[in-house]
């Protein structure tokens, strides 16, 4: 389990969260939402120990993050950045194995696990290609294919974090992410997915978690959380909120 208690963080001399609570459980997929500035990705570099809290705590399974070493963090947490820079012509292979290096699985169980991943993240056909080479979409999916191998074999233990994971990506690519997520939860792993887009939340999480102003604003369900009111209030736009005529969750229409 990945918590945060009474998380408070600035950058600067500027707060960005204050008293941020949630608790981040084996087998879910937690959806985290927010306007620009809201402290989504201030958020998830606090979680992932990249930024030190102001106040409060992170703790990996009961543990402070800060007493986990290097090494033992990155065998449990896997993280996706909104962007990843690569400058060298490394083929795609070669970048997913790096989701490997924490681990020392042997050759065999690493291959097998790398083209699992890339299957996965539908980069297969790319495999032999420069990263350099590649459109922006098919290197956000190289990367996601090298956050899924290094956690690929850590069901109950492992946590994936991924920030604005579906930006670059075209649609049916954007719903393959997702499904994604959702398949390392139901494996038993803790997902955490920074996300802008309400319908996409509202299809694929277990759980919402809305920020505002870097408060917690609601917590819960999608059909909780995605309340006419609430998302007016926050995102300043008017919305309506109906049942999704194919899937049990809500749909936004703004």
């Amino acid at each position: 389990m990945l918590q945060a208690l009474q998380l408070c963080c600035q950058r600067g001399h500027r707060r960005i969260l204050e008293q941020v609570e949630l608790a981040l459980e084996p087998g879910e997929v937690l959806v985290v939402l927010g306007t620009n500035g809201a402290g989504k990705s201030t958020l998830l570099a606090t979680l992932t120990g990249e930024l030190a809290p102001g106040a409060g705590q992170v703790l990996l399974d009961q543990r402070l993050l800060a007493s986990w070493s290097a090494q033992e963090r990155a065998r449990r947490m896997a993280v996706l950045p909104q962007s990843s820079a690569l400058a060298f012509a490394f083929e795609v292979q070669e970048v997913v194995a790096m989701g490997r290096m924490p681990h020392a699985s042997g050759q065999r169980r690493d291959a097998e696990i790398l083209r699992e991943a890339m299957a996965a993240a539908d980069v297969s056909h790319l495999a032999t290609r420069s990263y350099l080479s590649l459109s922006g979409g098919e290197r956000q999916r190289v990367h996601l294919a090298r956050v899924l191998a290094q956690v690929w074999d850590s069901a109950e233990q492992g946590c994936l974090l991924l920030d604005e994971p579906t930006a670059s990506l075209d649609l049916a690519h954007q719903h393959l992410t997702l499904q994604q997520a959702r398949e390392m939860a139901s494996r038993g792993l803790a997902v955490l997915v920074v996300l802008h887009d309400l319908n996409l939340a509202a299809r694929y999480a277990d759980r919402l978690l809305l920020l505002h102003e870097g408060r917690v604003c609601a917590q819960g369900s999608p059909w909780e959380v995605l309340q006419v009111e609430r998302l007016e209030q926050v995102f300043k736009v008017p919305v309506r909120v109906q049942p999704h005529p194919l899937h049990d969750c809500p749909l936004v229409l703004s």
